[in-house]
């Protein structure tokens, strides 16, 4: 059963304070006595052993997250010996490419899923290890790596493909019954408020006003919610620096990470965070505070 934020005369907020890592502690009380608060985190690790070097599993740990995504593993499962990456109570799930040194994604679970999908069922993407997912119950959460078309035309048109292809899935997801959060890097900015340099990047992949227009399908006609946008942001948050310049010094950002949810979860979105006291990469830390008690 997951806890309401709407049922004001059925549940009562008893207390609400933060705790040592900034986790809201909320004590929501119906005539059963739950309390509900699901975090998840999505990183784009830009190779997670260099992410494990900069002291990200560390950060991870101090968390007390329930479902972590990471994107962009850049290894095979075989070349993660090293315990960190099989991080204590957690069940860990990782989706190679069959490339080596290339895409990946992986999900930790703090709760047993009663399955893992791995892929989408586009076989050019499925190759590349861009989708994984665990069905927990009642919600289920995704890691997703969408294509960046930055390095060539060929490489945009993949991506075209790619969004084409996803397209249906997100339609069929849709018609399940069980909440969704989609994390990760979709490489497309939203809204001119989701990037620095709006008007020098129109014809850059990633702003390009076809890839806009398709996020304005899956915000609208879709049906999918951007879960950071439901709560007021202060101005300039971004989730992903260039390398080039001094972009991460001077802010020079793009938020191109996401939490992508049903719009059962809209209304339950109780706190959200870019991470920046640390660089665990080119991208930050992404996290996100449900009201949900889960039940697995």
């Amino acid at each position: 059963m997951a806890a309401s934020r709407r049922g004001v005369a059925e549940y009562a907020i008893r207390a609400a304070r933060w705790d040592a890592h900034g986790r809201p502690r909320v004590t929501l009380a119906n005539e059963t006595g739950r309390v509900g608060l699901f975090r998840v985190i999505s990183l784009n690790a830009n190779g997670i052993r260099a992410a494990a070097r900069k002291g990200f599993f560390g950060w991870m740990s101090a968390q007390d997250a329930d479902v972590v995504c990471i994107q962009e593993t850049k290894a095979q499962i075989h070349q993660l010996t090293d315990e960190c990456f099989s991080p204590s109570g957690y069940h860990c799930y990782y989706e190679d490419a069959i490339k080596k040194g290339y895409s990946g994604v992986a999900i930790y679970s703090r709760h047993k899923p009663k399955r893992v999908v791995r892929g989408y069922g586009d076989e050019e993407f499925d190759a590349e290890g861009r989708y994984l997912e665990v069905q927990l119950g009642g919600i289920s959460v995704a890691s997703l790596y969408l294509p960046s078309g930055s390095s060539s035309d060929e490489r945009q048109e993949a991506k075209y493909r790619c969004m084409d292809s996803f397209t249906e899935h997100l339609k069929k997801l849709q018609r399940r019954r069980s909440e969704f959060v989609i994390c990760g890097d979709w490489n497309i900015v939203h809204k001119e408020e989701d990037i620095r340099n709006w008007k020098s990047n129109q014809k850059n992949s990633g702003c390009l006003p076809e890839e806009r227009a398709w996020l304005d399908k899956v915000f609208g006609e879709y049906r999918w919610v951007d879960a950071f946008r439901t709560l007021d942001q202060e101005p300039e948050q971004y989730t992903w620096w260039s390398n080039r310049g001094r972009a991460w010094d001077n802010n020079v950002g793009w938020r191109i990470d996401y939490h992508v949810v049903t719009p059962g979860l809209r209304d339950r979105v109780l706190r959200t965070e870019i991470y920046r006291e640390q660089r665990f990469s080119d991208h930050a830390p992404l996290t996100m505070d449900y009201d949900w008690q889960h039940d697995g």
